[in-house]
């Protein structure tokens, strides 16, 4: 099913994931893998208003300059709304930025629609309702007592041109120090 590649990489089937050195010196068997700085964005599909309308991030940041990748642990939870998204909403800031969300699109569209004027396409809500792509970059955790299920951790990464240049991820998942617009907006200049 899988085989030891190096002591930190486990190849499964199409994809390899780097274990955390906490995770072979702890002997933990949770999979540590975080996207790192270098990495290209996954190329997974995210929806965007409804279950119809497909958005890949990679494809959208291809050829661009710089974008942002806010990950959240939950549309209209007060840390999200209030301390987090709507302070960098605030900065008006001319950067791409794309909000992903462990959430339904009806429910990100209607974050969205609470927190921005329609018309402004600067900020893209995505939901990833399946967690395919907060896998995929390593930021899940069992949010249950809070949320009930799964949810992503709170993060952000910094892109350039498909790839990622920074990565920022709360320490507690959720908390809103590391990942706050005053931390991160600096690090787009």
């Amino acid at each position: 099913m899988f085989s030891l590649l190096r002591p930190w990489t486990i190849a499964f089937p199409s994809t390899h994931r780097r274990l955390s050195t906490a995770s072979i010196h702890g002997f933990r068997a949770s999979l540590g893998a975080f996207i790192e700085v270098g990495d290209l964005v996954p190329n997974i599909q995210l929806r965007e208003n409804t279950p119809g309308k497909r958005v890949s991030i990679a494809e959208e940041l291809k050829g661009k300059k710089k974008a942002l990748i806010l990950g959240v642990p939950g549309a209209f939870s007060p840390a999200c709304s209030a301390a987090h998204i709507a302070k960098y909403i605030e900065a008006k800031f001319d950067v791409p930025t794309y909000v992903v969300a462990i959430n339904d699109p009806f429910v990100t569209k209607a974050w969205k629609d609470s927190l921005t004027s329609r018309d402004d396409e600067n900020f893209r809500f995505l939901a990833d309702p399946s967690s395919e792509f907060t896998d995929a970059v390593g930021m899940k955790f069992d949010a249950t007592p809070i949320f009930g299920g799964p949810r992503s951790k709170r993060y952000a990464l910094i892109v350039e041109d498909g790839k990622v240049s920074k990565v920022f991820a709360e320490p507690d998942n959720t908390g809103v120090s590391v990942t706050s617009a005053d931390n991160i907006l600096p690090e787009l200049k």
